[in-house]
């Protein structure tokens, strides 16, 4: 039987340097990973055909400041005065609901409620009209929630109402169901 001598390898004898280098190595592996963080704002989900979901830019609610709306304002311009954005239909991407009336110098102008969508490269639109300007309402608070628009209407019990006072008061909600907004009165505090 023949023995034979393995050479002497230079790495298999470890020496404080070694150590040294590799606990080195090993600082500076862990000290790159610390830096590169995943961002604060990312989820760990996305609804389904979302644009989150392709890695792509997220989608935007619509911007109401670029719709043209349907009010007669005399040559006035016409104001969003409240804007409330959210998913409506369940399709996973934000609708905007906007409070746009004229631009009148004083009094109270009657609003209308918009409800916007926008499509990939279009310009945002409106798909729905939850109050006419023509119904002579004027909106207090406006929110989506939970997929339903809610918002308090205001309005006049005649035409010898000051316009500044509105004598009429109705919490209402919109939700989208066949196709459709349906609407519903709030019950109010006590009411069954």
């Amino acid at each position: 039987m023949q023995t034979s001598e393995l050479p002497d390898l230079a790495h298999t004898d470890t020496k404080p340097l070694h150590w040294l280098a590799t606990a080195t190595a090993m600082a500076a592996v862990i000290a790159a990973a610390g830096m590169l963080q995943p961002d604060p704002t990312a989820s760990a989900s996305a609804p389904h055909g979302t644009a989150a979901q392709h890695g792509t830019a997220p989608v935007v609610a619509p911007d109401p400041q670029r719709v043209a709306y349907p009010l007669e304002c005399a040559g006035l311009e016409n104001t969003v005065a409240q804007q409330a954005p959210g998913d409506l239909d369940g399709d996973g991407r934000p609708e905007t609901v906007a409070v746009v009336h004229c631009a009148a110098g004083s009094g109270t102008p009657p609003s209308g409620v918009y409800v916007l969508t926008q499509g990939d490269g279009a310009a945002p639109r409106i798909v729905a009209t939850l109050v006419d300007p023509a119904q002579q309402m004027s909106i207090g608070d406006l929110a989506v929630r939970d997929g339903a628009v809610f918002a308090t209407l205001f309005g006049y019990s005649s035409a010898d109402v000051p316009r500044c006072c509105p004598d009429q008061q109705e919490k209402v909600t919109w939700r989208w169901r066949g196709g459709a907004f349906v609407r519903t009165i709030q019950a109010g505090p006590g009411s069954a």
